[in-house]
């Protein structure tokens, strides 16, 4: 009697066993498609830090000012409508989808503005000082700029693992092969931006944002379909370092950390267990391509390049 019940026992254990396994396996490959088809929840209305209307509701000045974008396809906007583009909605935002944020735009608070964006899809910093720099024209003494640049993901993105990694293209790359091309990623970036201080006799501010992590620090990315890159977070570490080096640099060139901003967001926003969870908003901000925001991505940015500005703006006393 003692075997027979020590059998029927091993035997329910297994059973269980069995299902808890079955179940979890369903869910695991689940998630796996969800992912890989990026059939993941975007959610609705705001997203990212808030911002102090308080802070528009002065001018903040009366002198010339012109906006100008610069680098790759996310100052260009690629992956959400006109209106809800971040350099668009920092000339002026989108009352019908974001009434919360009705006033905090640059056109609220400069009385004199114009705007000009000269980014592109797809270009790495070597096009963004190469092609995009030369076609800013020289402002005279009474006109202050406004820069804002998202420039250096396509130097490490590309060719998402379809050919040997190079200098400019180096998706796939070791963390000692980076150490290299990284620097020279620096290189022309502070290219682009000493040459951005040469279109000014006046002042010039200079916004640059680092680079996001759609893997929320994972690392990943053969989840989405992309060739597995061992060192990519290293690397992805490594030259953010750099960015803010070059800001550290320049007085007039800040920061805009939209990395922080991002992490828990990518395509394991659903995970509870990481501690990149976030509880109250569990939501994915990258485009399909993976590489771009999407609208609500978009609105995180803006918010982000906008708080930068306050604290500029704020210091010199409006």
């Amino acid at each position: 009697m003692s075997t027979k019940a020590r059998w029927y026992g091993f035997r329910w254990r297994f059973l269980l066993i069995f299902v808890v396994f079955t179940v979890w396996l369903g869910w695991y490959i689940d998630r796996r498609i969800d992912i890989a088809s990026q059939s993941l929840p975007m959610g609705q209305g705001s997203a990212g830090p808030a911002v102090d209307s308080k802070a528009f509701e002065t001018v903040w000045s009366d002198r010339k000012h012109v906006l100008i974008g610069l680098g790759d396809s996310i100052t260009r906007g690629l992956g959400a409508d006109k209106r809800q583009r971040h350099f668009n909605m920092l000339i002026e935002n989108d009352d019908e989808m974001y009434p919360e944020m009705s006033g905090c735009d640059l056109s609220s608070v400069l009385t004199q503005f114009e705007a000009k964006n000269y980014a592109l899809d797809y270009t790495t910093s070597e096009a963004h000082v190469k092609n995009q720099l030369p076609r800013v024209p020289v402002y005279d003494r009474d006109v202050r700029g406004i820069v804002v640049i998202t420039s250096g993901g396509n130097d490490l993105i590309h060719d998402y693992g379809r050919s040997e990694p190079v200098d400019g293209a180096i998706y796939g790359c070791t963390y000692e092969q980076s150490v290299e091309w990284t620097e020279n990623v620096k290189i022309r970036i502070r290219q682009l931006l000493e040459g951005v201080d040469e279109k000014f006799s006046g002042r010039c501010d200079i916004f640059l944002a680092n680079l996001y992590d759609p893997t929320d620090g994972v690392g990943d990315p053969q989840l989405v379909g992309l060739p597995k890159w061992k060192d990519c977070m290293k690397v992805l570490d490594l030259m953010n370092a750099k960015i803010a080096e070059l800001c550290d640099e320049f007085d007039n060139v800040h920061l805009v950390d939209i990395h922080s901003v991002f992490i828990g967001h990518g395509i394991h926003c659903r995970d509870f267990w990481r501690r990149t969870y976030h509880s109250d908003d569990p939501t994915y901000w990258f485009y399909h391509n993976l590489e771009d925001p999407n609208r609500r991505g978009y609105d995180a940015i803006r918010r982000l390049f906008l708080l930068e500005m306050i604290k500029v703006f704020g210091m010199e006393g409006n």
